[in-house]
């Protein structure tokens, strides 16, 4: 099932999202193959086995749901782009999935049942406005004893921003402008001091903060992962930006030269033969005690 709702209180990010939804949509199966292990990572803290009804914050094309029905849990989808949010549904029929903000959302009346027992998320919760607003209206669509587990980006994180980047990033006129800690984005929830503030004054219990280093594997089919590694940075804001401004700029034949530089700095990312990047996350749990 797929519903639409609004107003949503994060207008810039789903401003944001609602390009580059369509942008990581495209490339769903690059996506979900490099973060297998962050996927692996959340559904193992999940215990999706043990889960009745699940809702995955910021969904994406529904990696998370996919496991989760999988594992015979009733999986409820929430994101802000709705490019995101109908490949999730064509990926994953047998959850609901409804385009909306978690922050201001009654996400029990968006889609009608039993208060969740989990709440999962992978890369989905550190864009909110208001994060403790956000986590505690996520809170009140769970039942009692609830678990979260979520992934997101650690402070020190750099490689999987940048990586392929460089080249066009040295053309453009301003500076790319680095992602900042406590700052709605990739880094809005970058260090365990601001995780764990976050949830606790959004009233969750038993927060666990653990930092999970993962190898971020970009071959796909045999390839060597530069042309997937380009491609999903290319997908991300900063590549966005990035093409938004030199591609017009430069024109097609320089804009093609570029992206040769920007393959050839990917080459130093090989190992074994692979694109291959570590990424530094946290895993986080909570239980609503």
């Amino acid at each position: 099932m797929l519903a639409t709702l609004s107003p949503m209180a994060n207008e810039a990010m789903r401003d944001n999202w609602a390009v580059g939804g369509q942008r990581w949509a495209e490339n769903e199966r690059l996506i979900d193959s490099s973060f297998t292990p962050v996927t692996e990572a959340i559904v193992a803290a999940a215990d999706l086995g043990g889960a009745t009804r699940l809702l995955d914050i910021g969904c994406g094309t529904g990696a998370l749901l996919e496991a989760a029905v999988a594992a015979g849990t009733d999986a409820v989808g929430v994101d802000i782009s709705p490019s995101m949010v109908e490949a999730a549904a064509r990926r994953v029929p047998g959850a609901s999935v409804v385009v909306a903000d978690a922050q201001t959302t009654d996400l029990l009346a968006a889609v009608p049942g039993e208060p969740f027992d989990r709440v999962v998320s992978r890369f989905g919760v550190m864009f909110f406005d208001d994060p403790v607003t956000a986590f505690a209206n996520i809170r009140a669509a769970v039942a009692p004893g609830a678990e979260l587990a979520f992934a997101c980006w650690r402070a020190e994180e750099r490689d999987v921003f940048m990586s392929g980047l460089a080249p066009l990033a040295a053309r453009m006129e301003l500076p790319f402008a680095p992602p900042t800690v406590g700052v709605p984005g990739p880094l809005g929830l970058g260090t365990s001091v601001v995780i764990g503030d976050v949830l606790t004054e959004a009233g969750w219990f038993d927060v666990i903060v653990e930092a999970l280093d993962v190898t971020l594997d970009y071959s796909f089919d045999g390839s060597d992962g530069v042309e997937e590694r380009l491609a999903m940075a290319l997908s991300g804001s900063l590549g966005r930006s990035a093409q938004a401004e030199l591609e017009p700029r430069l024109g097609p034949d320089a804009w093609a030269a570029l992206l040769d530089e920007a393959r050839a700095e990917l080459q130093n990312y090989i190992v074994d033969g692979a694109v291959r990047l570590t990424g530094h996350i946290w895993l986080v749990t909570a239980s609503n005690a």
